[in-house]
């Protein structure tokens, strides 16, 4: 992964600051009791000049994870919008990773939250594959966890809150440790869920499968546009709950998501999984991804914000 490259501002409650000056006090909320939900897009190079890929989407997850735990935003998602794209022009980048949170802040401490001010930042800055370019073309090795998916009815997928992202944490080092290059999490039920920080998709037989949203996963917005990508493409696209020897008996597996964008992965717990590298369903999937994101399909630019 690559290491964070700083950029020159970060937008924070309304203004551009320098990024050297975007701290938060020791005691605020979020950094003890988790309460933050956030966000992570790409910023494209594109045909016609630089394009955030899904935008407003993202902002508008980011507002519906934030009313979804009592979190009242002073900005709306098109606010949200408007200045992540002032930003990025403030920061003269043509292709980055865009990263707005919104977090309680001091005036609390102990679990209810209500007394903690309500802060919203958004950062941009140079980030290449999160994976690794080589993974793109290769894959990466992966491992079923022993760290489980995080409970539905405990802490929902459908937030994307920073408290959600302790076991993603404890799943990665564990692969790391174990030689992989990512995790695989299992729900409570034992159902394949997500990788630490990416959806997942198997192909078997020409048909693509993925876990539904009643699993416990993200709803992703790369997931969506893979899903919506392959059905314009003839491809037949089910959700449906899959278990971990599915993962083993497909002829490709494949993680989503706007940092991993499309990347293959080549085995799972040491077996391999096709032809050991990225498949020829994946490898049309994923053209066809870039080709989106690059502003090259008429038929998807709509997903796409001009900087």
């Amino acid at each position: 992964m690559a290491a964070l490259t700083e950029s020159k501002y970060i937008w924070r409650n309304g203004e551009q600051i320098a990024w050297a000056d975007a701290t938060v006090h020791i005691l605020s909320h979020a950094l003890h009791y988790g309460t933050a939900v956030f966000e992570g897009m790409r910023c494209y190079k594109t045909e016609n000049g630089s394009a955030v890929f899904r935008l407003n989407e993202h902002m508008t997850r980011l507002c519906r994870s934030a009313s979804m735990i009592g979190m009242d935003l002073p900005y709306t998602a098109e606010e949200l919008t408007k200045a992540a794209l002032e930003l990025i022009r403030a920061n003269e980048l043509e292709s980055c990773y865009v990263r707005p949170i919104a977090f309680r802040g001091y005036g609390a401490v102990g679990v209810n939250p209500r007394p903690a001010v309500i802060e919203v930042a958004i950062a941009v800055w140079p980030w290449g594959d999160y994976l690794g370019e080589e993974a793109l073309e290769n894959g990466i090795s992966a491992g079923i966890s022993s760290w489980r998916q995080r409970g539905v009815n405990a802490t929902p997928g459908a937030v994307k809150s920073s408290a959600g992202y302790l076991n993603s944490g404890l799943a990665h080092m564990e692969a790391l440790d174990h030689g992989y290059g990512e995790a695989i999490l299992l729900n409570e039920a034992g159902m394949v869920a997500e990788g630490s920080g990416e959806n997942i998709f198997a192909v078997r037989n020409g048909e693509l499968f993925t876990p539904p949203l009643s699993d416990g996963i993200l709803e992703g917005l790369t997931r969506n546009s893979v899903i919506q990508i392959a059905r314009d493409l003839g491809y037949t696209v089910t959700e449906r709950s899959l278990v971990r020897t599915d993962l083993y008996a497909a002829d490709e597996v494949f993680f989503t998501g706007s940092a991993a964008e499309v990347t293959p992965i080549a085995a799972i717990d040491n077996r391999t999984i096709g032809s050991g590298k990225r498949g020829p369903i994946t490898k049309v999937l994923q053209e066809r991804f870039f080709e989106v994101v690059a502003g090259r399909v008429d038929e998807y630019k709509d997903w796409l914000f001009e900087v």
